[in-house]
């Protein structure tokens, strides 16, 4: 007889949490542990602006698969759709081939893709933070800014490319303003002809307040930060349009730039859409245990689940964050052993550790369970923080060397030129094209 088969779908915080869990959870004979996602590594999103800013290098944020997966099978491709009656995930791997993975048991750990809510322009025009190569990408096209401004001789294309529009005033969004914004004005004092007070950033919110979950005071203190460093935060307004050489606001201002940095949220993966099961809000809907009610055997968690947050009752469900993308991994990988021994599952339940925003320097924020932070003290707890929940030695290890190198030598102002003939948008980068509805993904395993 063979082997049980777990199929895990997503390499993110919750998909790599689970395989980790099993492997601990499940003796060698007992189960095939099978993970499909696109990419060898865990991302550790949390520190991307801090990448884009040239603070950490690529690889301290990228986690290889290898070092913390003993026993469980990659396969490097990603799941356009997944069929409960026939138990098969149809995977289109990097090459382009397009497979069939069966299961016993599967975890849906897709995630979420940047979510651009049908705003003319911003898909095309746009760049994300949600990969790697768009962090990597931002920080080339910043600073390929700087180089084309200092450049030309036309007054208009100069301040343009001096204007820089950040959407999105939560974690991401703030985080992304502040570390980028300290790099260019650092940057822009080498250009002998370029005057740093007309570099022009902007963060736009539709929010009445600037990261709401930080309360009013602390939230207050961050809006400081920002616009004591120079940086227009403008709450109640968000994009209206977006072309490659302006971005209409929703307040009217048209502001001429070549950069629209897109964080203002996010939306499940598509592949949510292939199950023909419910949702909440484009979520999976998910009982306490994780289990997707009537398909049996699958299980959802992360940003592509609707999981009940019993902390807050009600119909209350869980934000989707990295820290409940991590722990509801924990939980699925227990809950899947548990299914595979016929054993009761557990319920996932939670306890807010806070958050914690590092702005760069004394202006960053915290509040960990609860307890408001500002200052040097909550730029510790952030980076302490992040520190303990890198899942390596060896991650912390790069992390807290690139930190203690940036302190020492400062920022460093070279565009890699790896992307410099692709596109970077949103649409380019996070690939969310090609899923399958239902119907297709019937046609696609019928021949198995």
């Amino acid at each position: 007889m063979t082997r049980p088969r777990i199929l895990i779908l997503g390499g993110g915080f919750a998909g790599v949490a689970a395989a980790r869990r099993l492997e601990r959870r499940l003796g060698p004979g007992e189960a095939d542990l099978t993970l499909v996602t696109p990419q060898d590594y865990e991302l550790y999103l949390p520190l991307l602006p801090q990448v884009a800013a040239g603070v950490l290098t690529p690889q301290s944020v990228a986690v290889s698969l290898r070092r913390i997966l003993r026993r469980t099978r990659i396969v490097p491709g990603t799941v356009l759709g997944v069929d409960p009656a026939r138990r098969r995930a149809v995977v289109r791997l990097i090459t382009g081939d397009q497979v069939l993975e069966r299961y016993d048991l599967v975890l849906l750990a897709a995630g979420s893709v940047t979510r651009s809510f049908a705003i003319p322009g911003v898909p095309d025009h746009a760049r994300g933070m949600k990969t790697l190569a768009e962090a990597v990408s931002v920080r080339d096209h910043v600073l390929a800014q700087l180089d084309l401004a200092a450049a030309t001789e036309d007054e208009a294309e100069r301040r343009a490319r001096l204007t820089f529009v950040v959407v999105g005033g939560g974690y991401a969004g703030t985080e992304t303003a502040a570390y980028l914004q300290r790099l260019v004005r650092s940057a822009s004092r080498r250009y002998p002809n370029l005057d740093p007070d007309l570099v022009d950033w902007h963060l736009v919110d539709l929010a009445p307040r600037l990261m709401p979950e930080l309360g009013e005071r602390l939230g207050e203190r961050a809006l400081r930060v920002l616009r004591r460093r120079g940086i227009e935060v403008g709450l109640g307004v968000s994009v209206s349009e977006a072309s490659a050489e302006e971005v209409v606001l929703t307040d009217g201002r048209r502001l001429p730039c070549r950069t629209l940095l897109w964080t203002a949220g996010v939306a499940a993966s598509p592949l949510v859409s292939s199950l023909d099961a419910a949702t909440v809000r484009g979520r999976l809907t998910v009982t306490t245990e994780l289990t997707v009610p009537g398909l049996d055997g699958v299980f959802a968690v992360g940003d592509a689940a609707a999981v009940p947050d019993l902390a807050v009752g009600g119909d209350a469900v869980c934000p989707p964050t990295a820290q409940h993308a991590l722990r509801q991994g924990r939980v699925a990988g227990e809950n899947l052993a548990a299914a595979l021994r016929g054993r009761p599952l557990r319920p996932y339940r939670h306890h807010d550790l806070g958050l914690v925003v590092d702005l760069g320097g004394r202006g960053s924020v915290a509040r960990p369970l609860g307890v408001p932070l500002s200052g040097f003290v909550a730029l510790s707890v952030a980076r302490g923080y992040h520190l303990l929940a890198l899942p390596t030695l060896v991650a912390r290890t790069r992390v807290l060397t690139n930190w203690l190198l940036h302190a020492l030598a400062g920022d460093d102002f070279v565009r890699t030129g790896l992307l410099a003939r692709q596109e970077h948008t949103v649409r380019a980068l996070e690939h969310t094209e090609g899923y399958l509805s239902p119907q297709d993904v019937k046609a696609a395993t019928a021949s198995d």
